[in-house]
């Protein structure tokens, strides 16, 4: 049966381009209040408007998780200490 004219649902595994709030902070892994605060502080995008949606560009969303900081302390050599050590319990 064909699609009706008014149908917009995207061909399965295509990804929308333009994402929700919601949809924005969990496709960069964190929650929506998370995201509106690195929103605020410049480390995500503004969003776009289409008429009366607020979308946020997932390409955009793709640069700025690049430009994100690495944690790099899980990369260091390991200092043969054990900080659970110093507290005496046996």
């Amino acid at each position: 049966m064909p699609a009706a004219a008014n149908d917009n649902r995207l061909p399965y595994g295509m990804i929308p381009r333009g994402l929700s709030r919601v949809a924005a902070a969990a496709y960069v892994g964190i929650g929506a209040t998370l995201f509106d605060y690195m929103v605020g502080q410049g480390a995500m995008p503004c969003p776009r408007k289409a008429g009366g949606r607020i979308l946020w560009d997932r390409c955009e969303l793709d640069e700025a998780f690049e430009a994100l900081p690495r944690d790099d302390t899980r990369h260091l050599p390991p200092t043969g200490e054990n900080p659970w050590d110093d507290l005496g319990v046996a």
